[in-house]
């Protein structure tokens, strides 16, 4: 895992009950100042497992496991979450994943000569996770999914760093400040506004306000 945040840095945490993947979001204060670069979330591979013609494709389900993801039938009480978005390549140049994704699966690539079967490769890419039951972090306030959206709630952690955490208290961490609307520019974020959150999407600024 990587973690590397400036003064003013949101950390979405990403939660993942066999692996943990750590993020961060660049915000900046009301008052102006610049925020530090966006950092990607350091990638967690895993070995393909009982795939069939498309490893973890949309709408199939994995189990969870301590070194490994195996694809079992949504049916199946070993089933755990859900793909509800998949691509190929690596997260920092692909699409994005939906905003209520509660976790990324990072899958390395396969060589046909390594594959179970046999019968074909399974390129680099990565699978956008939904758990079939609560909890949710990547719900707004869930605190926690790959991406910050509105609605969701962060704390200081020192060091001039915020990380986020669940909006109803029920976290390790009280929440301090809220995203209360995302914008294309700074000056449509209401007065209220504390902090400006770098978000993912065609509205890249969060107008976060404190709780």
């Amino acid at each position: 895992m990587r973690e590397r945040c400036s003064v003013g840095v949101v950390c979405a945490l990403l939660v993942l009950v066999a692996a943990v993947l750590t993020g961060c979001q660049a915000l900046s204060s009301a008052s102006g100042e610049d925020a530090g670069p966006t950092v990607t979330p350091a990638a967690a591979s895993t070995r393909p497992s009982g795939y069939g013609a498309v490893f973890l494709g949309v709408d199939e389900c994995s189990s969870f496991g301590t070194t490994s993801f195996t694809e079992v039938p949504c049916t199946s009480e070993r089933a755990a979450a859900r793909v509800v978005a998949r691509h190929d390549g690596t997260v920092a140049d692909g699409p994005l994943c939906p905003a209520t994704t509660d976790f990324v699966l990072h899958i390395s690539a396969q060589s046909p000569s390594s594959d179970e079967d046999g019968d074909g490769s399974v390129p680099q890419g990565y699978a956008c996770m939904r758990n079939l039951e609560p909890p949710h972090p990547g719900d707004p306030g869930g605190g926690g999914g790959p991406r910050t959206i509105v609605g969701d709630c962060v704390y200081g952690s020192g060091s001039g760093q915020v990380r986020e955490t669940r909006c109803d208290g029920g976290g390790a961490k009280k929440p301090q400040y809220k995203v209360v609307r995302a914008v294309a520019r700074r000056a449509s974020c209401p007065a209220s506004t504390a902090l400006y959150v770098h978000l993912d999407g065609e509205e890249p600024v969060g107008c976060a306000r404190r709780v």
